[in-house]
């Protein structure tokens, strides 16, 4: 991976669509060079996002009070709340790189942190004609832990990441989960409750990106 440090912005609990609206003023800002990349931590209220393929199938049943939320990145239905480490990054690819390329490499930088943290984990090749394996699955369990969706405009990219620490999984099972029906969706602190601490994971995951 080619040495791509960036500059760090801590948040705590951020509306969603509040965030996308900040989220585009910071994608503004590196496209017109007026900031250097960037990771934005951060965790959001209950919402389900979908994604541009997302079919009406998987999406949860609306009595359980969840909003569900349209938006611009890749990828299918995801969940944020509480618990939940989400990153967005705000960088600049190179003439040489693709958004596919820079998702490779956001998977193995959260590889990384993952494996400081001690939890082993590992991203996954997608078999021709499957469903896209973006995401960090455990090595021990082979279950997702990080969700991944991005997207890339005039090559700045957004959206990102969502690390499930330590929040309530039940969500998940209430709608199709990353296009999969039979994905098992877990947390740091369901595989191995010592690692949840979220101070200790937002500096493993800075750290892997290069941020500060």
């Amino acid at each position: 991976m080619r040495q791509r440090p960036l500059s760090l912005i801590q948040d705590d609990l951020v509306d969603y669509e509040k965030a996308m609206e900040r989220m585009a003023e910071l994608v503004g800002e590196r496209q017109r060079d007026e900031r250097s990349d960037t990771l934005w931590l951060l965790s959001h209220p209950q919402v389900y996002t979908v994604g541009r393929r997302t079919l009406e199938q998987h999406l949860p049943d609306p009595s359980h009070g969840i909003p569900v939320l349209s938006t611009g990145r890749g990828g299918q239905l995801t969940y944020h709340g509480p618990g939940q480490l989400v990153g967005y990054l705000i960088v600049k690819l190179g003439e040489d790189e693709g958004i596919v390329d820079y998702v490779r490499e956001v998977e193995l930088r959260l590889v990384s942190a993952l494996d400081a943290l001690g939890v082993p984990a590992e991203r996954r090749d997608t078999p021709p004609g499957s469903e896209l394996l973006t995401g960090v699955w455990t090595k021990e369990t082979g279950r997702k832990i990080i969700s991944i969706g991005m997207r890339q405009s005039r090559s700045v990219t957004s959206h990102g990441f969502a690390l499930n620490v330590d929040g309530d999984l039940t969500p998940w099972d209430w709608a199709v989960a990353c296009g999969m029906p039979e994905v098992d969706m877990t947390s740091m602190g369901r595989e191995a409750p010592a690692t949840a601490a979220m101070d200790r994971v937002r500096a493993a995951v800075a750290e892997a990106f290069e941020a500060s």
